[in-house]
């Protein structure tokens, strides 16, 4: 792993207490009506910096990022923001329901050497997944304008021994926390989010020594982590070895802790010049079994853990948009990618989003539903974000996309083979994964100047 290090973080109330107002979920899953409503909570919360422009998948005009930068320096002058006076690393607990179950994730706030992605020796910083070129260029400019990382970068490490773990939820244990919020996922549902101050040496050095030799995943973050390091190569050549620049703010996470959890990003598609719900089944065959289900959107993910539970594998759920009408479907070959893609690995070739990239939209719908050209994607993770899409809402995961026609309904990744892809030095689809719940934005900010 590249070396880990406290900083001297910007915080809202000093570091300490109930900031619920003045904090937000990542810019990434929210939308116009959803930045509004912060705002309407409390007109300094973080959203009116880290979301100047809506949608974020695009670049935006300038002036929307100089605003920004306008409205963080006020926060630091008015003190609603203050920077530490010691370097400090935090312990970050969230507290929340997935699934119909409880789960604490536990890690630790603090930065990494601002490296290019790949193995190094030492250890590396590692994507699992392709990113898109809008959200980089939204957010290099934000941060060039604001000359700060607004939110951390989700990253997991191995962690075989438990040490790092044992360290975070030891210091979780001698206190209150420091700092807290609550906020409202996408789903629905209400996250704690608690943080411990961690300044002093010895325990410091000890997660250090912990980590050391490790690579790191990026679980969630990758445009902004391409984006810190398209920053720091931004500067030129001349930039002192201890320009802040070249550290970026990370929240690291055991990949053995128990509350890591992984929720389904399912597909959106639209824009198909010649779809209908028959042609699509039609022109699939050969590439897909599709089956018949019960007609009900709420229940498709129960039906197709019946057909999993029969031994199938590759299993999809399938909607139209237009009617509601349901079925499931599985891939006629157990390696349907292995003749185009016999050079990747097993475990990238065997991803449900994978196949839903490379056959269900390029060989059937781009080439028999819409004549050969593109469609269009949205990223909902849940079945009423599904329908919401369908209804001709934007949300936080279709802002800038037209309403779809057919959504295809997908499993989670599980993190076994997210290590796998990593491992073998390959990237996942864009949106294959769904580290449920986000990491709060707000509670820690780091300068770069």
């Amino acid at each position: 792993m590249p070396e880990v290090f406290p900083f001297r973080a910007l915080q809202f109330n000093g570091g300490s207490g109930d900031v619920t107002p003045l904090v937000s979920p990542p810019y990434d899953v929210l939308d116009g009506e959803a930045k509004a409503g912060l705002l309407e909570q409390d007109a300094d919360n973080i959203v009116a910096v880290d979301l100047p422009h809506v949608p974020a998948k695009s670049l935006g005009p300038q002036s929307v990022y100089d605003a920004a930068a306008e409205r963080l320096e006020s926060l630091i002058e008015q003190g609603t923001l203050s920077r530490r006076e010691r370097p400090t690393m935090f312990a970050y607990r969230q507290t929340f329901e997935f699934r119909g179950e409880r789960f604490e994730r536990c890690g630790m706030a603090c930065t990494l050497e601002t490296v290019p992605l790949g193995h190094r020796e030492g250890g590396g910083v590692l994507p699992h997944e392709e990113t898109f070129s809008g959200p980089k260029e939204d957010r290099l400019a934000l941060m060039s304008a604001t000359k700060t990382q607004l939110s951390p970068i989700f990253g997991l490490h191995a962690d075989d021994q438990g040490r790092a773990s044992a360290l975070v939820r030891e210091a979780m244990a001698t206190r209150p926390c420091d700092q807290r919020c609550t906020l409202v996922e996408t789903d629905g549902a209400s996250v704690t989010h608690e943080a411990w101050a961690i300044d002093d040496a010895a325990t410091v050095a000890a997660y250090q020594q912990a980590l050391r030799g490790e690579d790191v995943f990026i679980a969630d973050g990758h445009h902004r982590y391409n984006t810190a390091v398209n920053y720091l190569e931004s500067l030129g050549e001349a930039v002192p070895a201890d320009h802040a620049a070249r550290r970026t703010m990370f929240v690291l996470v055991s990949m053995s802790d128990p509350g890591l959890t992984i929720g389904p990003t399912h597909r959106v598609l639209g824009g198909m010049s010649d779809y209908s719900h028959e042609r699509f089944i039609e022109a699939a065959a050969g590439y897909l079994q599709v089956e018949p289900t019960v007609n009900d959107p709420e229940q498709i993910e129960a039906e197709m853990a019946k057909i999993e539970a029969r031994g199938d594998t590759h299993v999809f759920g399938v909607i139209d948009l237009s009617t509601g009408l349901c079925w499931t479907a599985t891939a006629v070959d157990d390696d349907p990618l292995a003749d185009r893609f016999d050079e990747r690995s097993a475990a990238w070739r065997g991803l449900d989003v994978s196949i839903i990239q490379h056959v269900v939209v390029e060989e059937v719908c781009q080439p028999e539903l819409n004549g050969g050209e593109p469609v269009t994607w949205a990223f909902p993770h849940s079945i009423d974000e599904v329908l919401e899409i369908g209804r001709g809402r934007q949300t936080g995961s279709s802002a800038g996309v037209p309403s779809g026609q057919l959504a295809l309904i997908v499993r989670p990744t599980p993190l076994e083979a997210v290590r796998s892809v990593c491992m073998a030095g390959e990237l996942m689809p864009q949106k294959s994964t769904f580290f449920y719940p986000k990491l709060a934005t707000g509670l820690f900010l780091n300068p770069l100047s």
